[in-house]
């Protein structure tokens, strides 16, 4: 599937299928679920962390394709479903490029290149 080839191709991700859902995460930290008729719903979606506040703008700008999904909602989650037509695969990858952002470990996200016309600044001077 498409969202776990997104999913994978981040750094250190790992899957853990549970029954017909799926949980990404990054040292034992889940970034995105994969939900499959979750308690019956019938909805198939993605699950993602967003900043605060906009798990809520997105399911008011467009709450055909976004939810606040069961439990994790109001803790900063947004549901967005696979179910409706095609998905576009590229919003599909930012939300879980954000989410992985959000949970992995600073140190993990925070890989800039250094500028080559500065030199590296040893460790004992860090």
């Amino acid at each position: 599937m498409r969202l776990t080839e997104i999913c994978l191709a981040l750094p250190e991700a790992t899957r853990e299928i549970k029954g017909r859902h799926a949980a990404f995460s990054v040292r034992k930290k889940t970034f995105v679920y994969f939900l499959d008729d979750h308690h019956g719903d019938g909805i198939v979606s993605v699950c993602a962390r967003v900043l605060p506040g906009d798990n809520v703008r997105l399911v008011a700008a467009n709450p055909e394709k976004f939810y606040l999904p069961a439990y994790i909602g109001p803790r900063g989650w947004v549901a967005m479903r696979l179910d409706r037509g095609d998905p576009d695969w590229e919003e599909v990858a930012e939300l879980v490029r954000g989410s992985y952002q959000a949970i992995a470990p600073k140190r993990r996200t925070a890989t800039k290149p250094r500028p080559k016309s500065l030199p590296a600044i040893p460790r004992c001077a860090r």
